[in-house]
């Protein structure tokens, strides 16, 4: 009869070893090749109703983008190999779709400009440069961050870099900052670059690393007024800072979206590690004294809010609502099923190829076309909090979630300004519009969701079984004869 394991586990492990996990990268690969063959089925559809022919950008175009995709799969499958295999393909798809409309939209531009006797530059070629440029930094990303627990280790530190780089547009001369009336940028002599698309990312990171440490501290009831257990007094610190950073965001740099978006995250945030409502409350109470107040002090603001209220009654003032008139005017010619990708005429509305792209998907792919742009940013959000729900440590779980959802909120902010279901807040859609700023930081993002995937995915270490030893009752004894000494002067 043999004798029975030790450990429990081990026992489990000896009759009934695991199966190994599938690593779903094969099913990522079908997935890229789907996403591929929409995008290049667009193309082919943008030319054949702008030009009348088929040219040779689309090979350019689809080659480069092919060769980014795969790339990005072989980062992954070498680096992450147990990541969601839906996360990229649906970052794939989005970035691809941008590529078609910036395509379409330059083909519109520079046709009219051949019309005026001027030469145009196309942007889809610096699109596409960017998106390269961002894949080289999500694999970088991927190597460097080898286990996301790591920047705990820099969480202050990432705090202190992230303010700083939400601040310095507010501090630089106008010459230097602002753009369309927002001190959002950092202007060099070969490039501009959005410091506060990268500082999202570093004070989520900070926010994630202190409520691990101080999640006790905002867990402390305080007084008790209607059935509501309030915070303490001096646990209020860390929302009336965020508070304050936003409002002064909102202020000095005239950043409506990117002052909404950084709040919301710090109260989500908040309430996923604290799991009490009372922070959410409190928070939106203190963003509304705050939007009141600017409204009541500055221009700006009361002039993004008469734009929101009615449209048409400021069309023709300077910064009026011309803008956001001629999004709703190609939402409604889109209706239901669109124009067509390259038949309507989404040149007419100011900066669609950044703040209003989502109104020209919504003219030339209608309301379908939209709603299934929103769902793909619906399951890019859900697939990354799956994975942070999963992974097994706190700090995951916080940083996954924000990261999440705050792809979920930027895309809010920018559909729902587009449509005037809020005031217009200038901000872009993640990975749709042209910007090399977005999307880079945006990559960084989801680079960070795959590694907290892999993390969630990746099977436990297997305990090693232990030999089988015998109970001591009934062990042998063996008995051992010393060696005899030898000395000196003793015969050998």
């Amino acid at each position: 009869m043999s004798t029975p394991l030790a450990d429990p586990a081990s026992a489990q492990y000896a009759t009934n070893p695991p199966r190994e996990l599938p690593k779903r990268r094969g099913t990522e690969l079908v997935l890229l090749a789907f996403a591929t063959f929409i995008v290049t089925v667009a193309l082919v559809l943008v030319e054949a109703n702008q030009e009348q022919e088929l040219t040779s950008s689309i090979i350019w175009l689809g080659l480069s983008y092919l060769a980014v995709l795969t790339a990005a799969h072989l980062a992954v499958r070498r680096w992450a190999p147990y990541a969601d295999p839906v996360i990229l393909p649906c970052v794939a798809l989005l970035n691809g779709l941008g590529l078609v409309m910036i395509h379409r939209i330059d083909l519109a531009l520079a046709e009219r400009a051949l019309q005026q006797g001027r030469e145009y530059t196309p942007d889809v070629t610096k699109q596409v440069l960017f998106t390269a440029i961002s894949l080289v930094l999500f694999v970088v990303v991927l190597v460097v961050i080898s286990d996301h627990r790591t920047l705990t280790r820099y969480g202050y530190t990432c705090g202190l870099v992230g303010i700083v780089a939400l601040a310095l547009p507010a501090v630089l001369p106008s010459s230097l900052s602002e753009v369309n009336g927002a001190k959002v940028w950092i202007k060099l002599p070969f490039f501009s670059i959005q410091p506060g698309e990268f500082a999202k990312i570093l004070l989520m990171i900070f926010f994630a690393s202190f409520l691990v440490t101080k999640r006790d501290l905002f867990m402390v009831a305080g007084k008790r007024i209607v059935g509501v257990e309030l915070p303490r007094a001096r646990d209020l610190g860390p929302i009336l800072i965020a508070a304050a950073a936003c409002l002064g965001v909102l202020v000095f740099e005239k950043d409506l979206g990117t002052s909404l978006l950084f709040f919301g995250v710090t109260l989500v945030m908040l309430y996923v590690a604290t799991e009490r409502i009372i922070w959410v409350v409190l928070g939106v109470g203190f963003f509304a004294a705050g939007a009141i107040i600017a409204y009541n002090l500055f221009t700006h603001v009361q002039q993004r809010v008469r734009n929101w209220i009615d449209p048409l009654a400021t069309y023709d003032d300077p910064g009026g609502g011309y803008q956001v008139a001629q999004g709703l005017f190609g939402l409604g010619t889109g209706g239901v099923g669109g124009t067509g990708l390259g038949a309507g005429r989404p040149d007419m509305v100011p900066e669609a190829k950044t703040d209003f792209i989502t109104t020209a998907i919504g003219e030339e792919l209608g309301l379908i076309g939209l709603t299934a742009m929103l769902m793909l940013y619906l399951i890019l959000a859900m697939r990354g909090m799956r994975s942070a729900l999963a992974v097994r440590d706190t700090f995951g779980k916080l940083l996954g979630g924000g990261l999440s959802f705050a792809l979920v909120m930027q895309i809010f902010v920018v559909v729902g300004g587009v449509t005037n279901l809020i005031p217009n807040t200038g901000i872009t859609a993640p990975f749709l519009s042209r910007g090399g700023s977005s999307l880079l930081a945006n990559y960084i993002l989801v680079a960070l969701l795959l590694r907290i995937s892999d993390a969630a995915r990746k099977p436990a270490v297997r305990p090693k079984p232990q030999q089988p030893q015998a109970p001591l009752a009934e062990a042998h004894t063996v008995m051992v004869q010393r060696p005899p000494a030898t000395g000196e002067g003793s015969p050998s």
